[in-house]
């Protein structure tokens, strides 16, 4: 996977912003991010942004390539933005302060990609200057450890989805030579699919449909005959991060198209011919079986970037295995305030309220007791849902859960009673989903913020090297922490989709056939970052229902 990222130097009067860019991420800063205050440079080794939404329907022909992606310096042009092509290797963080205030300088370390593939250029490097580094680099797969990966397919790049693309029709013509032998045929029309999450299934619902309509139309009947879709799942639903009500529609929406769902079960290893798999038995024992197979596809989880570990190796206090753990204001925990943010699925927010205990008793212990009393316990609870959004939930029940801490009866809540109180809201908040919409909200937010940043330094409201510490903690002082706002999640699952709203039921949960679907579509359209893209995806989905899928390996 490769690493991207936005750096910046402070306004375009004085310092400036750098980004390593990652799909959604950078697009929506960018997008919302004042013109003509930041001097905006963009690293990443591809020129262009993806809408990974749709890679699935890339892998069959639903949708052409193109229609996705959109070129960076269109996006960039915006801002008077800069655009580097290169991976983000390194970074020098120097100082808590930025330069224009006294401080060291801050670089970062990309390493060049030369377009036309020339060795003679690997291993060359620039070094950026940067006030500000929003690292959105994304993530890779995790492995899991399982040995045999590099005969699988991942789905991330719309270089993956060609690869796909050609593999599959490859695997369609030669089974349909009659000099094939019959159980050749069998596993080249064998698709496994490992990971039921949306990437899986929705991969799974377009090979269905390109077997059952372009294949079935264009190709020797035995092949749709003999072709068959496998869904390897770990858990014991798909869609599991779903409604218990739209993994039921999509599992039993792929039992009546005959798509082979395995749930339970867990990928051993993966040769070059076939997928083998272990499941747990009554006994409590593990059977093992195995799939012929001719693609297969391995989506099951994530891990960190090269960049995003180096960047753990640099700083203090990062101890989460799979992506940089960053505070409420998306700044990267260990890194000189206000100088580092990481955003999407290369980041997690700190959900140890235990490690802030002292502070929040500190601050809202008023007589100094060491106790809380209920109007103190109050305002605890304001200070944890200021610094901790995604804990606010948890303390909705104030009195409630006054009475249920207080284990002595005393009417006040001890050292102790907060620390359980801590430890047991900890252990119930979740992190927040590595998704498109996250990744979006994140953008979004850190660009108002910045832009918030930038009007005070423009009113002359400068940060004072000798002021405190929580006076040199601008970004809480002028700006609220990140709240994630749910909208909802969608998925398709072959000539249908599935919904997933934060609405009352039975409104929350819905799916269908024909009117979902478009409904689906409706939404993408309206998500994409220009009109050109947007018009290139309705031609698609015309083409494709007049015409069909373009069958043609190119």
């Amino acid at each position: 996977m490769c690493s991207t990222g936005l750096a910046t130097r402070t306004a375009r009067h004085s310092g400036g912003t750098a980004s390593a860019e990652h799909r959604y991420t950078a697009v929506a800063l960018l997008s919302t991010l004042d013109k003509d205050r930041y001097n905006v440079t963009l690293v990443s080794p591809n020129n262009f942004y993806l809408f990974t939404p749709l890679l699935p329907s890339a892998t069959v022909g639903t949708v052409e390539p193109r229609s996705l992606v959109e070129p960076l310096r269109k996006v960039l042009a915006r801002v008077h933005g800069h655009y580097v092509q290169g991976y983000a290797v390194d970074a020098v963080m120097g100082s808590p302060l930025p330069e224009a205030a006294g401080g060291e300088q801050r670089l970062l370390e990309v390493e060049v990609v030369d377009g036309h593939g020339g060795a003679e250029a690997k291993g060359k490097r620039v070094y950026i200057p940067y006030d500000r580094l929003v690292v959105a680099v994304g993530s890779v797969s995790a492995t899991h450890g399982v040995p045999g990966l590099e005969h699988c397919f991942q789905l991330k790049t719309i270089q993956d989805a060609r690869r796909i693309r050609s593999h599959i029709m490859d695997n369609l013509e030669i089974a349909a030579l009659p000099t094939t032998d019959p159980k050749e045929r069998e596993r080249l029309l064998s698709f496994v699919i490992s990971g039921g999450g949306p990437t899986g299934v929705e991969t799974a619902a377009e090979i269905y449909d390109m077997l059952n309509e372009d294949v079935l139309d264009y190709f020797p009947k035995l092949l749709r005959s003999q072709a068959k879709v496998h869904l390897i799942q770990s858990r014991e639903h798909i869609l599991n991060t779903y409604s218990e009500k739209i993994s039921e529609y999509a599992e039993k929406k792929f039992a009546k198209d005959d798509v082979d769902i395995i749930v339970n079960a867990r990928v051993k290893r993966v040769e070059p011919d076939k997928v083998v798999y272990t499941k747990k038995n009554k006994d409590g024992g593990l059977d093992e079986f195995e799939i012929p197979s001719g693609f297969t596809l391995w989506s099951t989880g994530i891990a960190m970037s090269p960049f995003t570990k180096r960047l753990t190796e640099l700083l203090p206090n990062q101890s989460h295995l799979k992506a940089l753990q960053i505070d409420s204001h998306l700044r990267v925990k260990g890194a000189p305030l206000g100088s580092l943010y990481a955003l999407g699925d290369a980041s997690t927010i700190d959900t140890r309220l235990i490690d802030y205990l002292y502070d929040f008793v500190e601050q809202s212990d008023k007589d100094h007791d060491g106790k809380l009393c209920y109007s103190e316990f109050q305002d605890l609870a304001k200070a944890v849902g200021r610094k901790f959004p995604i804990a606010s939930k948890h303390f909705e029940k104030l009195q409630q859960m006054f009475e249920t801490y207080d284990t002595d009866a005393d009417g006040k809540l001890g050292l102790n009673e907060i620390a359980d109180m801590f430890l047991e809201t900890q252990n119930k908040m979740t992190a927040l989903p590595a998704t498109a919409q996250v990744a979006s909200q994140q953008g979004k937010y850190l660009a108002r913020k910045l832009n918030k940043l930038a009007r005070r330094r423009d009113a002359g409201k400068e940060m004072n090297p000798h002021d405190s510490e929580d006076v040199l903690d601008i970004d809480d002082h002028v700006y609220r922490p990140f709240n994630y706002r749910n909208l909802g999640s969608l998925a398709y699952v072959g000539n249908a989709a599935a919904f997933d709203l934060p609405l009352p039921e039975p409104l929350g949960s819905w799916a269908g056939g024909l009117l979902a679907m478009y409904a689906w579509r409706s939404f993408y359209l309206s998500e994409q970052v220009s009109t050109r893209t947007r018009l290139l995806l309705l031609m698609d989905y015309v083409r494709r229902g007049v015409y069909g899928r373009d069958v043609s390996n190119l």
